[in-house]
């Protein structure tokens, strides 16, 4: 297989060392590896982009394999790979990856993530995009999803995605013989119990911080196209697979898009609306 051109980007930032892990295992399989990211910790930022301030970016060097080029960016993720496919990069990469992020994005927790929005932004470019997560903020084991990631970007090679599906990946915490395998899911649903914690800054401020815990994980729910016997990535992880789960940008709800078509309700307002623009026109 030829040298593959990959963008690499993620929200934990330039020093992080599941970036570092990814990067340099590509780099060393013979990759065109360029990394973009965050100049610090920008998790759960979504897919938010800087609009009102300006975006500062530099080469960073002695942090990576020499091979690779890398950048920091003052901006969220998505603005990384942003400024990557714009001012960076002379041409489009063969894939964009995001990761290796500390931490599971299993779930609802995609909603959130920056580390799925900054893939996101390679697959709206139409690019194969894959963000890769380690199930554990506490495990530093990042090789077993720098080897998956080499070895996935050459099957993707042979059998590519289709232009709208971003593949999201996480990786079990465990060592690399302990993985029981590979499994295709998809989306689990994972529920927080929110609670902002008021404190007093020294001028006699209140601020508040944000504290999210996990209370419960609901494996099997209920999905329009998929039968219930497909696990979850929340499932599967558990059981140390891999877990594979394709997403896509597009949000429309089809069992909700019917519901609206065939309801009278919503017929008899939309004719009453028409009637009094028309009346104002």
């Amino acid at each position: 297989m030829k040298p593959l051109k990959i963008l690499i980007s993620n929200d934990d930032g330039i020093f992080a060392l599941g970036i570092r892990t990814l990067a340099n295992t590509l780099a060393e399989a013979g990759h065109e590896v360029t990394v973009v990211c965050p100049d610090r910790e920008r998790s759960a930022t979504g897919h938010g982009l800087t609009m009102h301030r300006p975006i500062r970016a530099e080469v960073v060097e002695n942090i990576f394999d020499p091979q690779v080029t890398a950048w920091s960016c003052s901006g969220t993720p998505s603005d990384c790979v942003k400024f990557a496919l714009s001012a960076v990069l002379e041409s489009y990469p063969d894939f964009v990856i995001s990761g290796i992020n500390h931490g599971s994005n299993l779930g609802t927790d995609v909603l959130y993530s920056g580390t799925v929005s900054a893939a996101m932004e390679g697959t709206l470019e139409g690019i194969p995009s894959i963000a890769i997560s380690l199930a554990s903020f506490s495990s530093r084991e990042f090789q077993p999803g720098a080897n998956f990631a080499c070895n996935l970007v050459k099957q993707l090679v042979n059998h590519p995605l289709p232009k709208t599906t971003l593949l999201n990946v996480n990786i079990p915490p465990v060592a690399e013989n302990a993985i029981m395998g590979v499994k295709i899911t998809r989306q689990g649903l994972r529920r927080y119990a929110e609670q902002f914690e008021k404190r007093v800054d020294p001028r006699g401020n209140s601020y508040y911080w944000l504290a999210g815990e996990l209370v419960t994980e609901i494996e099997q729910p209920e999905h329009i196209h998929l039968p219930p016997d497909i696990p979850t990535d929340v499932q599967a992880i558990h059981h140390n697979y891999i877990t594979i789960t394709p997403l896509q940008y597009n949000l429309t709800d089809v069992e909700g898009f019917q519901y609206l078509q065939r309801t009278n309700w919503l017929d008899t307002y939309l004719d009453q609306f028409s009637s009094i623009t028309d009346d104002n026109v």
